[in-house]
């Protein structure tokens, strides 16, 4: 079972979310929020497998609420998809650099914020296809800045540097096996094994190391 907690400012947008979880049968609400602060409270009281978080509420907002979870190791568990009306890259650049595993648009089909929800909760990331595109473009075509080495990054081997940067084009483990000519189970390891390593708490925060330390291909 699936647990989830839905925290959103709109009454008629939880209670939607409600009776769509309710739908299913591996899916489970265990608590609601209006805004932020209720929202960490919730998440430390039921510790969910997967939080929806809108990003504009008030008292706190879902991206400040989303840096506070992730300071948190007992929170590690907890993953979140951020969910908002607008499509901006300010927020999706928020969203990812906080820590969210995924970033939806509320106008998405029913049936694949579902699949979102088993997806994140499985241990991948999820991001719409156009947000990927554009995460892609946005992260190639600015200005290189420098950034600190990562204290892990020396050391990933070659072969996990190599999926890292595959992670970073958005491919799946099993995108990855068949471009690497490996089984599913050695490229979902080696994508484990670079998480330890680099402190990810999913896909997504390795997509933004790859780009922050090079190992995207641009």
């Amino acid at each position: 079972m699936i647990r989830v907690l839905v925290a959103d400012d709109q009454a008629l947008v939880r209670y939607g979310l409600k009776v769509l979880l309710e739908t299913e049968d591996d899916l489970e609400l265990v608590g609601e929020a209006a805004d932020g602060r209720e929202a960490l409270r919730e998440i430390r009281r039921t510790r969910p497998d997967v939080a929806l978080m809108d990003i504009r509420m008030p008292e706190m907002d879902g991206i400040e609420a989303l840096r506070e979870l992730t300071k948190d190791e007992a929170l590690s568990g907890t993953k979140v998809i951020v969910l908002t009306t607008f499509e901006l890259d300010e927020y999706v650049f928020d969203a990812l650099g906080a820590g969210a595993s995924g970033f939806l648009i509320k106008d998405t089909e029913p049936v694949e914020l579902l699949r979102a929800i088993r997806v994140v909760a499985d241990g991948e990331s999820l991001l719409s296809p156009t947000v990927t595109r554009r995460v892609i473009q946005r992260f190639a075509g600015r200005p290189q800045r420098s950034t600190a080495p990562h204290p892990g990054l020396a050391s990933l081997t070659e072969r996990e540097r190599e999926v890292v940067g595959l992670v970073a084009e958005g491919l799946t483990n099993e995108e990855i096996a068949g471009r690497l000519v490996v089984s599913p189970a050695t490229a979902r390891t080696h994508v484990s094994r670079a998480m330890v390593k680099l402190h990810a708490r999913d896909r997504a925060q390795l997509v933004v190391f790859a780009f922050q330390h090079g190992l995207a291909k641009n």
